[in-house]
Protein backbone atom coordinates (compact mmCIF):
# COMPACT_ATOMS: atom_id res chain seq x y z
CA UNK A 1 0.00 0.00 0.00
CA UNK A 2 1.24 3.59 -0.98
CA UNK A 3 2.13 5.32 2.21
CA UNK A 4 -0.10 7.92 3.86
CA UNK A 5 0.31 10.71 5.71
CA UNK A 6 -1.79 11.42 8.94
CA UNK A 7 -2.96 14.00 10.38
CA UNK A 8 -5.42 13.72 13.89
CA UNK A 9 -7.21 17.08 14.48
CA UNK A 10 -9.90 18.03 17.19
CA UNK A 11 -12.50 20.59 16.16
CA UNK A 12 -14.54 21.34 18.90
CA UNK A 13 -15.65 18.16 20.81
CA UNK A 14 -15.06 16.13 17.66
CA UNK A 15 -11.96 13.83 17.36
CA UNK A 16 -11.27 13.42 12.92
CA UNK A 17 -8.02 11.73 11.54
CA UNK A 18 -7.71 12.55 7.76
CA UNK A 19 -5.82 10.38 5.56
CA UNK A 20 -3.34 12.27 2.71
CA UNK A 21 -2.92 9.78 0.08
CA UNK A 22 -2.07 9.75 -3.73
CA UNK A 23 -5.75 9.90 -4.70
CA UNK A 24 -6.72 12.18 -2.32
CA UNK A 25 -8.26 12.65 1.20
CA UNK A 26 -10.18 10.45 3.09
CA UNK A 27 -11.55 11.05 6.66
CA UNK A 28 -12.52 8.76 9.69
CA UNK A 29 -14.18 10.55 12.57
CA UNK A 30 -16.71 8.19 14.23
CA UNK A 31 -19.46 10.15 16.23
CA UNK A 32 -19.71 9.08 19.71
CA UNK A 33 -22.66 7.47 20.71
CA UNK A 34 -23.32 6.67 16.86
CA UNK A 35 -22.95 3.06 15.70
CA UNK A 36 -19.57 2.88 13.48
CA UNK A 37 -17.06 0.48 13.83
CA UNK A 38 -13.98 2.31 13.80
CA UNK A 39 -12.56 -0.04 11.55
CA UNK A 40 -15.02 0.53 8.96
CA UNK A 41 -14.55 4.36 9.15
CA UNK A 42 -11.09 3.78 8.92
CA UNK A 43 -11.42 1.72 5.65
CA UNK A 44 -13.51 4.47 4.15
CA UNK A 45 -11.34 6.58 4.35
CA UNK A 46 -8.36 4.80 3.19
CA UNK A 47 -10.33 4.08 0.37
CA UNK A 48 -10.96 7.76 -0.55
CA UNK A 49 -7.06 8.20 -0.33
CA UNK A 50 -5.69 5.28 -1.97
CA UNK A 51 -8.10 4.31 -4.51
CA UNK A 52 -10.44 7.48 -5.00
CA UNK A 53 -14.08 7.61 -5.59
CA UNK A 54 -15.64 5.06 -8.63
CA UNK A 55 -16.88 7.40 -11.51
CA UNK A 56 -19.51 10.00 -11.44
CA UNK A 57 -22.86 9.45 -13.34
CA UNK A 58 -24.29 13.01 -12.19
CA UNK A 59 -22.20 16.22 -10.83
CA UNK A 60 -24.56 17.12 -8.36
CA UNK A 61 -27.51 15.93 -6.35
CA UNK A 62 -30.80 17.63 -4.26
CA UNK A 63 -29.48 18.03 -0.65
CA UNK A 64 -32.25 18.36 2.18
CA UNK A 65 -31.86 21.05 5.08
CA UNK A 66 -32.06 19.60 8.87
CA UNK A 67 -34.14 20.64 11.48
CA UNK A 68 -33.05 19.13 14.75
CA UNK A 69 -34.34 21.76 17.84
CA UNK A 70 -37.55 23.43 18.75
CA UNK A 71 -35.85 27.18 17.59
CA UNK A 72 -35.50 26.37 14.10
CA UNK A 73 -34.59 29.21 12.14
CA UNK A 74 -37.46 29.15 9.04
CA UNK A 75 -35.40 31.40 6.66
CA UNK A 76 -32.59 29.22 6.97
CA UNK A 77 -34.68 26.22 4.96
CA UNK A 78 -35.43 28.84 2.32
CA UNK A 79 -34.31 26.93 -1.35
CA UNK A 80 -34.60 23.37 -0.05
CA UNK A 81 -37.28 21.34 -1.64
CA UNK A 82 -36.99 18.78 1.66
CA UNK A 83 -36.40 19.25 5.24
CA UNK A 84 -35.63 16.45 7.54
CA UNK A 85 -36.56 16.84 11.27
CA UNK A 86 -34.92 14.98 14.37
CA UNK A 87 -37.43 13.78 16.51
CA UNK A 88 -37.00 11.72 19.26
CA UNK A 89 -40.16 12.07 22.10
CA UNK A 90 -43.59 12.02 21.03
CA UNK A 91 -44.08 15.60 21.81
CA UNK A 92 -41.87 16.36 19.05
CA UNK A 93 -44.38 15.84 16.55
CA UNK A 94 -45.53 19.38 17.74
CA UNK A 95 -42.37 20.47 15.95
CA UNK A 96 -43.11 18.66 12.98
CA UNK A 97 -46.17 20.38 12.38
CA UNK A 98 -44.33 23.68 13.05
CA UNK A 99 -41.85 22.95 10.13
CA UNK A 100 -44.75 21.71 7.84
CA UNK A 101 -46.67 25.29 8.58
CA UNK A 102 -43.15 26.78 7.87
CA UNK A 103 -42.64 25.34 4.92
CA UNK A 104 -46.23 24.63 3.53
CA UNK A 105 -47.25 21.78 1.27
CA UNK A 106 -45.04 21.70 -1.54
CA UNK A 107 -41.71 20.73 0.74
CA UNK A 108 -41.10 17.31 1.33
CA UNK A 109 -41.01 16.26 4.76
CA UNK A 110 -39.21 13.63 6.25
CA UNK A 111 -39.03 12.77 10.18
CA UNK A 112 -35.94 11.06 11.77
CA UNK A 113 -36.45 9.07 15.44
CA UNK A 114 -32.61 6.96 15.74
CA UNK A 115 -34.12 4.29 17.09
CA UNK A 116 -35.85 5.91 20.17
CA UNK A 117 -38.90 3.91 19.99
CA UNK A 118 -40.98 0.94 20.49
CA UNK A 119 -42.95 -0.72 17.65
CA UNK A 120 -46.12 0.47 19.46
CA UNK A 121 -45.21 3.92 19.78
CA UNK A 122 -43.27 4.40 16.28
CA UNK A 123 -47.07 2.91 14.74
CA UNK A 124 -48.75 5.58 16.89
CA UNK A 125 -46.43 8.61 15.96
CA UNK A 126 -46.44 7.38 12.06
CA UNK A 127 -50.40 7.54 12.65
CA UNK A 128 -49.98 10.92 13.53
CA UNK A 129 -47.18 11.89 11.22
CA UNK A 130 -49.35 10.87 8.42
CA UNK A 131 -51.75 13.73 8.96
CA UNK A 132 -48.62 15.83 8.07
CA UNK A 133 -47.86 14.33 4.91
CA UNK A 134 -44.59 13.30 5.75
CA UNK A 135 -42.15 11.77 2.99
CA UNK A 136 -40.39 8.92 5.04
CA UNK A 137 -39.85 8.17 8.34
CA UNK A 138 -36.17 6.74 9.63
CA UNK A 139 -35.21 4.54 12.07
CA UNK A 140 -38.04 4.36 14.52
CA UNK A 141 -36.89 1.34 16.06
CA UNK A 142 -34.18 -0.41 16.13
CA UNK A 143 -33.85 -4.00 14.67
CA UNK A 144 -34.83 -4.59 10.90
CA UNK A 145 -37.37 -7.00 12.14
CA UNK A 146 -39.00 -4.16 13.78
CA UNK A 147 -38.84 -2.06 11.62
CA UNK A 148 -40.87 -4.61 9.12
CA UNK A 149 -43.43 -4.97 11.78
CA UNK A 150 -44.14 -0.72 11.85
CA UNK A 151 -44.31 -0.85 7.81
CA UNK A 152 -46.35 -3.62 8.08
CA UNK A 153 -48.68 -1.40 10.68
CA UNK A 154 -48.57 1.90 9.14
CA UNK A 155 -48.90 4.19 6.07
CA UNK A 156 -45.81 6.36 6.40
CA UNK A 157 -42.39 4.82 4.27
CA UNK A 158 -39.88 3.68 6.33
CA UNK A 159 -36.60 4.15 6.01
CA UNK A 160 -33.46 2.02 7.23
CA UNK A 161 -30.36 3.76 8.96
CA UNK A 162 -28.56 2.33 11.57
CA UNK A 163 -29.94 -1.09 11.31
CA UNK A 164 -28.13 -1.52 7.92
CA UNK A 165 -24.41 -2.21 8.48
CA UNK A 166 -23.34 -4.56 6.29
CA UNK A 167 -24.32 -7.02 2.85
CA UNK A 168 -25.77 -9.57 5.60
CA UNK A 169 -28.06 -6.60 6.72
CA UNK A 170 -29.18 -5.29 3.43
CA UNK A 171 -29.58 -8.35 2.66
CA UNK A 172 -32.07 -9.12 5.69
CA UNK A 173 -33.53 -6.32 4.22
CA UNK A 174 -34.84 -7.12 1.41
CA UNK A 175 -36.14 -10.41 2.41
CA UNK A 176 -38.31 -8.20 5.53
CA UNK A 177 -39.28 -6.21 3.21
CA UNK A 178 -38.31 -4.22 6.38
CA UNK A 179 -38.21 -0.68 4.53
CA UNK A 180 -38.69 1.06 1.67
CA UNK A 181 -35.60 3.22 1.58
CA UNK A 182 -32.00 2.53 3.25
CA UNK A 183 -30.00 5.21 4.55
CA UNK A 184 -26.36 5.25 3.35
CA UNK A 185 -23.26 6.71 5.32
CA UNK A 186 -19.82 5.81 3.96
CA UNK A 187 -17.88 5.36 7.25
CA UNK A 188 -20.24 3.30 9.19
CA UNK A 189 -20.39 1.02 5.65
CA UNK A 190 -16.47 1.51 4.94
CA UNK A 191 -16.20 3.12 1.39
CA UNK A 192 -18.00 4.18 -0.89
CA UNK A 193 -17.96 0.84 -3.16
CA UNK A 194 -18.48 -0.87 -0.30
CA UNK A 195 -21.89 1.42 0.12
CA UNK A 196 -22.76 0.86 -3.64
CA UNK A 197 -22.98 -2.60 -3.26
CA UNK A 198 -24.62 -2.34 0.21
CA UNK A 199 -27.39 0.04 -1.90
CA UNK A 200 -27.80 -2.96 -4.73
CA UNK A 201 -28.36 -5.85 -1.97
CA UNK A 202 -31.21 -3.99 -0.14
CA UNK A 203 -33.18 -3.74 -3.02
CA UNK A 204 -34.40 -0.63 -2.19
CA UNK A 205 -33.66 3.38 -2.97
CA UNK A 206 -30.92 5.17 -1.07
CA UNK A 207 -30.28 8.50 0.56
CA UNK A 208 -26.68 9.08 1.08
CA UNK A 209 -26.30 10.88 4.67
CA UNK A 210 -23.72 12.21 6.48
CA UNK A 211 -22.00 11.51 9.83
CA UNK A 212 -21.44 15.07 10.47
CA UNK A 213 -18.29 14.93 8.78
CA UNK A 214 -15.93 18.02 7.75
CA UNK A 215 -15.94 18.86 3.86
CA UNK A 216 -13.56 15.83 3.41
CA UNK A 217 -16.03 13.24 4.73
CA UNK A 218 -19.21 15.05 2.62
CA UNK A 219 -16.92 14.67 -0.43
CA UNK A 220 -16.94 11.21 0.58
CA UNK A 221 -20.74 11.23 0.66
CA UNK A 222 -21.18 13.09 -2.27
CA UNK A 223 -19.41 10.54 -4.40
CA UNK A 224 -21.87 7.75 -3.13
CA UNK A 225 -24.51 10.05 -4.11
CA UNK A 226 -23.37 10.48 -7.47
CA UNK A 227 -21.94 7.23 -8.81
CA UNK A 228 -25.27 5.90 -7.59
CA UNK A 229 -27.44 4.04 -10.22
CA UNK A 230 -30.27 6.69 -9.43
CA UNK A 231 -31.07 9.33 -6.64
CA UNK A 232 -34.66 9.86 -5.97
CA UNK A 233 -34.64 11.41 -2.77
CA UNK A 234 -32.92 14.46 -1.47
CA UNK A 235 -29.78 13.52 0.42
CA UNK A 236 -28.76 14.58 3.40
CA UNK A 237 -25.20 15.96 2.52
CA UNK A 238 -25.88 19.17 3.98
CA UNK A 239 -24.32 19.81 7.28
CA UNK A 240 -20.92 21.07 6.98
CA UNK A 241 -22.35 24.55 8.69
CA UNK A 242 -23.32 22.51 11.69
CA UNK A 243 -19.78 21.91 12.45
CA UNK A 244 -17.78 24.36 14.72
CA UNK A 245 -14.80 24.47 12.43
CA UNK A 246 -13.94 22.91 8.72
CA UNK A 247 -10.84 22.35 7.38
CA UNK A 248 -11.15 23.55 4.18
CA UNK A 249 -11.30 27.70 3.49
CA UNK A 250 -14.42 27.08 1.05
CA UNK A 251 -16.48 24.15 2.73
CA UNK A 252 -18.47 21.83 0.87
CA UNK A 253 -22.10 23.32 0.65
CA UNK A 254 -24.67 23.34 -1.29
CA UNK A 255 -26.20 26.39 -3.27
CA UNK A 256 -30.32 26.52 -4.31
CA UNK A 257 -30.76 23.38 -2.36
CA UNK A 258 -28.42 21.26 -4.08
CA UNK A 259 -24.47 20.52 -3.52
CA UNK A 260 -21.86 20.06 -6.71
CA UNK A 261 -18.98 18.12 -6.87
CA UNK A 262 -15.75 19.63 -6.12
CA UNK A 263 -12.28 19.11 -4.82
CA UNK A 264 -11.64 19.23 -1.68
CA UNK A 265 -8.48 19.72 -0.65
CA UNK A 266 -7.86 20.78 3.66
CA UNK A 267 -6.06 24.16 4.59
CA UNK A 268 -2.08 23.83 5.73
CA UNK A 269 -3.10 26.33 8.37
CA UNK A 270 -6.33 24.62 9.40
CA UNK A 271 -4.41 21.86 9.70
CA UNK A 272 -1.98 23.73 11.83
CA UNK A 273 -4.16 24.99 13.78
CA UNK A 274 -7.04 22.03 14.58
CA UNK A 275 -4.01 19.44 15.06
CA UNK A 276 -3.58 17.35 18.00
CA UNK A 277 -0.11 15.45 17.36
CA UNK A 278 2.73 15.86 14.36
CA UNK A 279 1.36 14.48 11.13
CA UNK A 280 2.92 10.94 10.84
CA UNK A 281 3.52 9.11 7.55
CA UNK A 282 1.52 5.30 7.69
CA UNK A 283 2.45 2.38 5.81
CA UNK A 284 -0.25 0.53 5.79
CA UNK A 285 -3.78 0.49 7.50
Amino acid sequence: MPALIEHRLRLGRRDVTLLEGPAGWGECSPLPGYPCDPAAARRAAVEAAVEGFPTARRGDVAVNALVSDIGFDPVALVGFDTVKVKMRVPTDVELVARVRDAVGPRVALRVDANAAWDVDTAVAIAGRLALLDIELLEQPVASLEELAEVRRRCSVPIAADESVRSIDDARNLARLGAADVVVLKVQPLGGVRAALVIAEESGVPAIPTSMMETSVGLAAGLALACALPEVPFACGLATASLLPADVTREPLVPRGGRLSTRLVVPDPELLTRYSVAPSSQVVSS
